[in-house]
Parts: structure tokens; sequence; C-alpha cells
């Protein structure tokens, strides 16, 4: 997916666990590590600000876009779309 999470970069850099993270927020741990991890399909705006004002920062701080292929690839896996040789 191009769009990348970056909540990890945050949360060094508050020094703030995951747990302590969701515990401001009102989310479950679960909840928070499938969005930190990537595997989220959507998130709602009050969880976005919610984030935002618990780690002092901006969206674009948390969320950024990446185009589809600049990511690594894990090993032995083809590029999306492309054939395995």
């Amino acid at each position: 997916m191009p769009i990348v999470v970056d909540i990890d970069v945050m949360l060094a850099k508050r020094k703030m666990s995951v747990g302590e993270l969701a515990e401001r927020v009102g989310i479950t741990p679960a909840n928070l590590a499938v969005l930190k991890n990537g595997r989220a399909k959507a998130v709602r705006f009050t969880t976005l600000a919610a984030l935002c004002d618990v780690l002092d920062c901006q969206p674009g701080d948390l969320l950024r876009w990446e185009a589809e292929g600049t990511r690594p690839q894990a090993a032995g896996r083809p590029p999306a779309g492309g054939d395995a040789e």
C-alpha cells in the first residue's frame, strides 16, 4: 500500500511505549499495532486527531505516501505485478 505509517518514529521521539500511546489515545494496543504495522485499511479522523494530540504532531508526521514499487520487497518475492524468474 502506498500510504506508510510512521508512528514508530514519533514514539521514539516522544520516548513513549505503544501501550502508553494506545491508552492515552483510547484504542486497544492490538488496533494500534494494526495501524503501526501498515495493515490498517482505514483510520478515522478522530483517531488520527487523537494520535496527533497525544504525540504533539501533525498528520503528515505520521502518514506519508510512497509510490508503488519503491519499498523493498521481501526476499524471494517478485515485485507487485511482476513475474518470478
